[in-house]
């Protein structure tokens, strides 16, 4: 059954589902959580308790996922339930313990990656963060995430349509692309061209990829 610390968020608090497989890490972060300024409620569980993703889910700011210390090859049920999640448009911060887990949870659309060693005000800072639109990334992790572009292969903004930079703005908004063509009024296909089109001018190999590089070069706001 799922834990839960504090009571029920007020307007400004937010609502943390920690993922946490290790007992003493789920309860660790769950208490460093609580005790952080505008954190409401507080609720724990491990993967295998995860229920499945659909309208009855209950309601989240954000998702603290501890990825353990799975090595890569071995932590493949915790990215696929992690993408099952991600498809819900809440923002997720990845705990990893070494880069191959970086790389994997990056590929998967986590908008935070931080060491397992991150102390606890920056976690917190972290969590806040990317409920507001902002990618969070550990310093240590960031350059091999986010190889540097050369300047002769940077995108500007002529090179993004009108269209293409309102649908990346909502991308980095964290919509999905259904959610996406509900907002503009147009076809799932249309908003998978335009995402495509994208990717390639800004030649990332994902959506958060895009997301930072935009943000860099002053492309979008978030």
């Amino acid at each position: 059954m799922p834990e839960t610390n504090g009571d029920s968020a007020s307007g400004e608090d937010l609502v943390v589902l920690i993922v946490a497989d290790d007992p003493l890490a789920r309860t660790g972060l769950a208490v460093l959580m609580q005790g952080q300024p505008g954190i409401g409620q507080v609720v724990r569980m491990s993967s295998d308790e995860l229920p499945p993703v659909g309208p009855g889910t209950v309601p989240l700011d954000v998702i603290l996922w501890d990825a353990g210390w799975e090595t890569s090859g071995g932590g493949s049920s915790w990215l696929e339930r992690m993408g099952q999640w991600n498809e819900l448009s809440v923002p997720i911060v990845v705990l990893v313990s070494d880069s191959s887990q970086a790389a994997e949870a990056w590929a998967a659309g986590a908008r935070g990656i931080l060491s397992r060693q991150t102390r606890p005000s920056q976690l917190s800072a972290a969590v806040s963060a990317v409920v507001q639109g902002v990618i969070v990334l550990d310093p240590g992790l960031a350059a091999m995430l986010v190889p540097s572009v050369p300047p002769s292969a940077r995108a500007t903004s002529e090179d993004l349509t009108a269209r293409e930079t309102e649908v990346l703005q909502l991308i980095a908004e964290g919509l999905a692309n259904k959610a996406i063509a509900q907002r503009l009024g147009v076809t799932d296909h249309t908003v998978k061209f335009h995402v495509n089109a994208i990717l390639g001018k800004l030649q990332a190999q994902s959506r958060t990829e895009a997301v930072v590089r935009a943000s860099q070069r002053g492309l979008i706001i978030l």
